[in-house]
């Protein structure tokens, strides 16, 4: 695997080499100029390339480790390690998404590296988790998922099998009630109109709904997950439609993690009232369309209403963490889930086991 470097510094021409020797054999690479910085729960940057034998990208995107208590999430989520492994065993994943050229992983620091295509470079436009998609464009992300999750639904195949499904063990769990108490006064402080449909939503209560959520998604039929597949890890190509990045939490689970974490996160909350119904019989199409069989629509709505617990908890999370993504991002997200969870009447579905 790939040498993690310690430093932007040590994105050296012959590093930037190394990585992208197995797509680009023989290129050499001799210049690197590394732009803006962008800190996150990694730090990320997009290279500029020159080479002085042979063609390859003119640029990438990298994602190198970021600060210790970012790296310590990542060891918690079970989500340090995952991409960069995914890229050394180059998967085969039917769903667009960028390039991944190489990876690294050093356990001893807890560090990890992934050198990827800068889809920006190819006319790709990310997505701003403030700004919702529009029903055809979320309709498009749903085919490509049900793609991915047909492929794989008859089996994992050996070079995934490191991918595992959920686990969120009881001290997670204490942490998680901290956390969200944290997360909830936060968001209340910020927006008073959040504040009044969070209003009956208990800590405690929604740490038990989060663990829950984990479980759920680790029962029935398995598949291969992005795993945390929201507006903001996603694109748009004219030559691709919707794709997704940031494959660092991709494991094996029931579909509909991704689909509801996907199209509750990406629609407005107007636009997801009125066609959450016709938006997840397209995607059990695609299933169909795949010779496989799908699951009755009571089976697969009740699923689906299980799904907004765990997205609500994780963007109360990631507000009360503070530095893993911009608040207006998470304000944006919290609203969207939680109107999706008084719609839905999730705690009830949770409660009363979804199968």
């Amino acid at each position: 695997m790939l040498r993690v470097p310690r430093s932007w510094a040590d994105v050296t021409p012959a590093w930037a080499t190394e990585a992208l020797s197995a797509h680009f054999p023989g290129v050499v690479v001799d210049q690197v100029e590394i732009g803006a910085i962008d800190d996150g729960t990694n730090s990320r940057a997009r290279a500029t390339l020159s080479y002085a034998r042979g063609e390859g990208p003119r640029s990438v995107f990298i994602k190198r480790p970021g600060r210790v208590s970012h790296r310590m999430a990542l060891v918690a989520l079970g989500a340090l390690a995952t991409e960069a492994r995914l890229a050394a065993v180059r998967a085969e994943l039917p769903v667009a998404h960028p390039t991944l050229y190489a990876g690294g992983v050093e356990w001893q620091r807890l560090a990890s590296v992934v050198v990827m295509e800068d889809v920006v470079s190819f006319g790709g436009r990310p997505h701003d988790a403030t700004i919702p998609l529009d029903v055809a464009a979320v309709r498009g992300g749903l085919g490509g998922l049900a793609r991915l999750h047909a492929t794989y639904r008859v089996g994992v195949p050996p070079p995934l099998g490191f991918l595992r499904p959920w686990r969120l063990g009881a001290v997670l769990g204490v942490i998680s009630v901290a956390s969200l108490s944290r997360g909830l006064r936060r968001f209340c402080a910020m927006d008073t109109h959040g504040a009044e449909q969070l209003a009956q939503v208990g800590a405690r209560s929604l740490g038990q709904q989060f663990r829950r959520s984990a479980i759920l998604a680790a029962a029935g039929e398995q598949t291969v997950l992005h795993g945390d597949p929201h507006l903001a890890n996603s694109y748009e190509r004219v030559d691709q439609g919707v794709g997704f990045f940031d494959w660092q939490l991709a494991r094996t689970g029931h579909w509909s993690h991704d689909v509801g974490y996907f199209l509750v996160s990406s629609l407005d909350v107007a636009d997801r009232r009125a066609q959450e119904r016709e938006l997840l019989a397209g995607y059990l199409d695609e299933y169909r369309r795949a010779d496989l069989p799908s699951p009755s629509w009571t089976a697969a709505w009740e699923r689906y209403r299980a799904t907004p617990a765990f997205g609500l908890a994780t963007w109360l999370h990631t507000l009360s963490f503070g530095t893993l993504q911009p608040v207006d991002a998470c304000l944006a997200m919290i609203r969207r889930f939680g109107a999706a969870y008084a719609d839905l009447d999730t705690q009830r579905s949770l409660v009363s086991g979804a199968r």
